[in-house]
């Protein structure tokens, strides 16, 4: 089974703890049978035996004996459960830490397809609720498992020395028994696949409800997203009393066959104790581990019920684990240490989102300290184009060339440590303004994170704040205005010196002075970069050494602002809209 061998993998360096505890919970079980044992001999020689009352007047030293390993036996028992359980604990608990560890840099690592696959909610759930399932499993349910066999198997054996037909009549039941395990086994395994989409689809719901509250409040559809979640938690809901439902339908069959084993006893044991087949303490000894049999067939059947569950849960974090990036660096990839220059050429590259055409057949050059500037309707392409950059993306036909060097031959952590990017989506993580900005280089000196702060516009309102730079920022920003976060954003990417600077729409949510201020800025960095931005304002493109007008994925029109002006097209239409009753000097 392939789950059980990923267990064993991911129990690297706990594999000694865990066989122990197996081994543990072995001789635990066995040691049940010390009890009866005593009891069988306490009773034949003390109670109902024909020596009876010779051996309680002449061997008292073996009745304290008797008793004395009854109580030692058991307490040495209790000390191996205790011991065994904890080792099961520390064994599953060091397991999931390496398995968490391993999933999170899996995810970390992965290219933005797999991002666009897979939904928030249903990567948490595999983090957390599919996690401690398998943990459960392994701390909980194959040591359940392995103590119901053991025990089991020790008691027949032990009933077999006493009377090999009363132990069969015994066993006789268990092959019903187990034909009802493997019905529920195929019927409960679709069931829960289906329970765990069903709690995945819910987290969903939760996480993207929670994380977009402004927007619900806004349009005041708090009832409508109430109702959504009620609808999701009613199909998880009816899913897991599906779940529930069929082991109640399978359990009354396993109760009955166990109580049947009371019954056998009672009958059998009965006649056999009549007609000699059995001494009073062999019966009692019989009668005093009925529930090591009934127990264990009692449990199987919850244990096969969370096993379902482990393996609908294993077979997710699995699809996770395994889980290789598209985009990686190759072989032959370029060790480059030194800086990008920032020279960039598209040639004749095509992009393909699934089967429909985002850019096709796009070629043109950067020079390097160029400023560029995309503009284009929505889905015209713009940020597809700027993705492929930083190789988020691989193009479908062409090459993306960095320096020269197609970016598919360069290392991707040397790539995009070049490359800054702040996008109009800003996310700004639960730490301080200071942490914010210097995300990229936590060993920043503070006076470096001002000095970006102050060429983004934001050291303004950053100093009014009551702690300044070391004012934690809400998750996602929240607190500070559009433009504050852009501004935010513009830093962090300044901040690491990039050879490339890439905008998307950074300015759009701050007034014109500030965006002024911002652009004359960016013309004065001290140091070398080229700067690609897309925006929508004149103001922010007619400054550029390149505009790229972008319409259905292909170029439409390309050049400076005079001369796009003069083809009056896309361009000269949008200038005319953003300065109609001004004139050109207004710009």
């Amino acid at each position: 089974m392939f789950q059980i061998q990923w267990i064993w993998h991911n129990l690297k360096g706990y594999r000694g703890y865990y066989v122990a505890a197996l081994i543990l919970s072995v001789a635990c079980n066995a040691l049940y049978l010390t009890t009866p044992y005593f009891s069988q001999e306490l009773v034949d020689k003390f109670i109902s035996g024909g020596n009876a009352l010779y051996n309680l007047e002449h061997n008292r030293k073996l009745f304290w004996l008797l008793l004395a390993g009854m109580v030692g036996f058991t307490l040495l028992r209790t000390i191996f459960q205790y011991t065994c359980n904890m080792t099961y604990e520390i064994s599953s608990q060091g397991m999931i830490y390496r398995i968490r560890n391993h999933l999170f840099r899996r995810i970390e690592n992965q290219d933005m397809e797999f991002y666009d696959r897979n939904r928030t909610g249903d990567l948490m759930t595999r983090l957390t609720g599919d996690l401690d399932m398998v943990r459960h499993a392994v701390s909980w349910v194959f040591k359940g498992i392995v103590e119901s066999f053991s025990l089991f198997t020790a008691s027949m054996v032990y009933f077999f020395v006493i009377n090999w037909k009363m132990a069969l009549m015994l066993l006789a039941v268990t092959p019903f028994i187990f034909g009802i395990m493997i019905i529920f086994k195929r019927k409960a395994g679709p069931v829960y696949v289906d329970l765990r989409e069903k709690l995945s689809r819910m987290n969903t719901d939760a996480q993207e409800n929670i994380s977009g509250n402004r927007v619900v409040k806004a349009f005041a559809r708090e009832n409508y997203e109430i109702e959504k979640f009620q609808k999701s938690n009613k199909e998880y809901a009816e899913a897991n009393k599906k779940a529930s439902l069929l082991w109640l339908k399978f359990y009354p069959y396993m109760e009955s066959f166990a109580n049947a084993l009371s019954v056998i006893m009672l009958l059998g044991g009965g006649m056999f104790l009549i007609k000699g087949g059995l001494t009073m303490g062999q019966y009692v000894a019989i009668s005093g581990l009925i529930w090591a049999i009934a127990n264990p067939i009692k449990n199987l059947g919850i244990y096969v019920n969370d096993l379902q569950r482990f393996m609908a849960s294993a077979m997710k974090i699995i699809e996770i684990y395994y889980a290789r990036p598209i985009i990686t660096d190759r072989e032959d990839a370029v060790d480059q240490t030194e800086r990008l220059h920032g020279d960039i050429e598209f040639r004749n590259v095509t992009f393909k989102f699934g089967k429909h055409v985002v850019l096709d057949n796009i070629s043109f050059k950067i020079k390097a300290g160029e400023t560029v500037a995309i503009m284009g309707e929505t889905g015209s392409g713009k940020t597809s184009l700027i993705n492929l950059i930083p190789r988020f993306y691989d193009v479908s036909a062409g090459e993306v060339l960095v320096d020269g060097v197609n970016v598919r031959k360069r290392k991707l952590k040397q790539l995009r440590g070049n490359i800054g990017m702040a996008t109009q989506d800003v996310l700004l993580f639960s730490d301080t303004i200071d942490g914010n900005i210097a995300y990229g280089n936590s060993d920043m000196p503070e006076e470096d994170v001002r000095h970006y702060a102050k060429l983004a516009a934001a050291s303004e309102f950053v100093e009014k704040m009551p702690d300044g730079y070391e004012t934690i920022v809400g998750e996602r920003g929240v607190g500070l205005s559009g433009g504050q976060k852009q501004r935010l954003s513009l830093a962090r990417a300044l901040a690491i010196k990039p050879g490339i600077l890439i905008l998307d729409d950074t300015t759009s949510a701050v007034d014109l002075e500030t965006e002024k201020y911002i652009q004359d800025n960016l013309r004065e960095l001290d140091f070398p970069c080229t700067k690609i931005i897309i925006a929508q304002r004149i103001s922010s493109t007619k400054d550029a050494d390149k505009i790229i007008i972008l319409d259905g994925g292909k170029i439409a029109e390309m050049g400076t602002h005079d001369e796009l002006l003069a083809k009056k097209g896309y361009y000269y239409e949008v200038f005319k809209l953003q300065n109609e009753g001004f004139g050109k000097e207004a710009v």
